[in-house]
């Protein structure tokens, strides 16, 4: 179908604003029905999740310009996108996109609708009138907008980390996302560095793992590399989970929510002579982990079962793990930076009920470990609720376990438990804690 860039970014960002779709999966599904050139794809991509990235800063840009409701379910979204590119975009001049603005009106809206006028005259007063913010002696308001994260957001950042922090934290999550990549323990990473180097990615190494690298572009996954399982496309802080661990090599392990398999993975790498076995609530999420192990080649050492981990004590023999992964569902406000329309989506309320599933988590696969057996809990959210909180009610309950200082790659973590937040190293915010069992 022949569509344009901007034309596929609008259809997305309907869909997310209207139905709340994934960002993620409508754009693949969007950009999938298109011929569009990798040009614009990227193009395309850049809009929708920059758009979506700074929808609160772009609504308060319309405060004082929209005279009438907005009623035709196009409108609003044309309007943000519109005023992303004019604000944020330098190379790309405003008289390109009000008409490429005014070409969608026209489309979006059919033949009696007055959409595009509505849209010329709202995008030419804005670039009159220029950019607004809320006072700065309004410091909650004005972190708020000028970020784009909702005030509870503020508010909660503030109250664990102080101010300081909490606007280090904030402009951390709106820089782009690195490029990085894990290289399998599998593979000589040298002559994967030399390949890596000679296709343009110049590779530099990562300061939290020393089998990750930074990219300096994306693209990584059409090439052979990644393709014939030599390296991965996965996050420098979420790869230090299974690092956590000390392995033998010899040992059945528990990676209790698994799905897309990414730490399935690096753990089977290292299991020579051991075998990991994954679960998910979803049967169709699980052919993601098949795949992914299939492409790294080290299917033979995953085997995969549908299952609530919830359910997992009540399926499998008490002292069946010698080690045991919960990388459990979380709020993931450490992926603010990857995937932005969290920061609109989840509420307080989400990180209370997300704990009681965590901990239920903990309670099931607890009685699987063996004695001196190590259980690594895992979230990709930096939320107190769900991390040092949950920590501390599962020793609570469970007298037979301790935490075990560890280091992760380059990271020492004395305590037993690690936090990285995003504005650290530029990664992913997360948190891990090790647990031993005792005898």
């Amino acid at each position: 179908m022949n569509k344009s860039a901007r034309e596929v970014a609008l259809e997305t960002l309907i869909r997310v604003f209207t139905n709340n779709s994934y960002s993620n999966i409508s754009l693949n599904n969007n950009l999938q029905s298109t011929a569009l050139t990798a040009k614009d794809r990227n193009f395309a991509t850049r809009l929708v999740y920059g758009t979506i990235q700074y929808k609160l800063y772009l609504q308060y840009q319309l405060q004082g310009l929209v005279k009438t409701k907005l009623r035709e379910p196009y409108l609003e979204p044309l309007l943000l996108m519109s005023l992303y590119q004019i604000i944020f975009l330098d190379k790309v001049p405003n008289r390109a996109v009000l008409n490429e603005a005014n070409i969608l009106a026209k489309k979006m809206g059919g033949k009696h609708s007055a959409g595009y006028k509505i849209v010329n005259g709202i995008l030419h007063a804005f670039l009159r009138r220029g950019q607004v913010l809320p006072a700065k002696s309004k410091r909650r308001e004005y972190l708020s907008i000028k970020e784009s994260v909702p005030l509870w957001l503020v508010d909660y950042l503030d109250h664990n980390w102080g101010q300081e922090r909490t606007e280090s934290i904030l402009a951390s999550i709106n820089e782009p996302a690195k490029n990085t990549v894990r290289l399998s323990a599998l593979t000589a990473r040298e002559e994967v560095v030399k390949e890596l180097t000679a296709l343009g990615f110049a590779p530099q190494d990562s300061a939290l793992n020393p089998n990750e690298l930074v990219l300096a572009r994306g693209g990584v996954a059409a090439t052979d590399l990644f393709k014939t399982g030599k390296l991965t496309i996965q996050d420098e802080a979420a790869s230090l989970a299974a690092l956590a661990f000390d392995f033998t090599g010899t040992e059945n392990v528990l990676d209790a929510c698994s799905a897309p398999g990414g730490k399935t993975v690096q753990i089977a790498e290292q299991l020579p002579a051991g075998e990991v076995t994954a679960l998910d609530i979803h049967e169709k999420k699980l052919r993601l982990v098949r795949q992914n192990a299939q492409r790294m080649n080290v299917a033979e050492r995953v085997k995969t079962q549908a299952m609530d981990a919830r359910q997992a004590g009540q399926q499998f023999a008490g002292h069946s793990f010698a080690k045991i992964l919960v990388d459990a569902p979380c709020s993931g406000l450490g992926l603010l930076r990857r995937k932005p329309e969290i920061r609109y989506t989840k509420t307080p309320e989400d990180l209370i009920n997300l704990q009681k599933i965590q901990l239920e988590i903990l309670d099931s696969v607890s009685p699987l470990l063996k004695s001196f057996g190590e259980l690594v809990y895992s979230t990709c959210s930096i939320a107190v609720e769900e991390d040092e909180e949950v920590v501390k009610a599962f020793l609570e309950k469970h007298l037979n376990f301790v935490l075990l200082p560890f280091k992760a790659g380059k990271i020492e973590a004395k305590t037993g438990m690690l936090k990285i937040l995003p504005d650290s190293y530029g990664s992913d915010g997360f948190f891990i804690a090790k647990f031993v069992m005792r005898g």
